[in-house]
């Protein structure tokens, strides 16, 4: 499945505005969009997944069309069916494990019980090997049961692609290795499409078989850092 963008989005005041405007197509299993801090990586991302909408332009996944302002079309986050990893994993502190993965199942804001049971948690929960953690807290796991845990959570719908909002940026560098690795097991395993932004040059080289570099609120054509020119090629507008 393919992403296709054509957007315009502007936030701000007459002061100071800010404008993304990008135009690219990808078919790649593993698409990274790089860039640094303020470049409209995030923005970008949340337009993907229906979380803010464009001023006007067009996105489309495959065949279907998800937002076009020109017919006033915006499928709504949920009905987009993609699974989002927030950049902190964002897991609820007061909940388990099983209670997290179980979340997305349900619309509204009511907890799961702590005994849910349900056939796709138990899958992940296996999947991911977390059975032995599933009633703790996050405050309780490692690193990488975290991980595994927000990913499962962005899983257990059967998303159509995943979006990935700077994975490993709160790690220590000794724990961020760890986590690309653990990170390209589990999506060998899921083989869906995948969108990550980072600000990252290590990320690029490792995930990048497509790239997006993205620099003040437009592609870039600029050269790529040395770690991540390994990388294919790169899209431009």
């Amino acid at each position: 499945m393919s992403f296709n963008v054509d957007i315009e989005k502007s936030v701000g005041d007459k002061q100071r505005r800010f404008t993304l405007k990008v135009r690219f197509a990808t078919q790649a299993q593993r698409t990274v969009i790089y860039g640094p801090s303020g470049a409209g990586k995030s923005m970008l991302l949340q337009i993907l997944a229906g979380l803010l909408s464009p001023d006007r332009g067009r996105v489309s996944f495959g065949e279907e069309v998800i937002f076009d302002s020109a017919l006033a079309l915006d499928t709504p986050a949920r009905a987009r069916r993609f699974g989002y990893l927030f950049q902190d994993y964002a897991l609820f502190p007061q909940l388990s494990v099983r209670q997290n993965i179980a979340f997305a199942l349900r619309e509204g804001w009511r907890n799961p019980a702590a005994d849910v049971s349900d056939a796709g948690v138990e899958h992940w929960l296996a999947a991911f090997e977390l059975e032995k953690v599933a009633a703790q807290r996050p405050h309780e796991l490692s690193g990488g049961q975290r991980q595994r845990t927000a990913l499962a959570r962005a899983l257990v719908n059967q998303p159509r692609a995943l979006l990935l909002d700077e994975p490993f940026s709160a790690l220590d560098p000794e724990l961020r290795a760890r986590m690309r690795n653990e990170m390209d097991q589990l999506l060998h395993q899921v083989r869906i499409p995948m969108v990550m932004i980072t600000h990252d040059p290590e990320d690029l080289a490792f995930f990048g078989a497509e790239t997006i570099h993205l620099r003040d609120g437009a592609i870039s054509v600029t050269p790529m850092p040395l770690a991540a020119r390994n990388v294919p090629r790169l899209l431009a507008v």
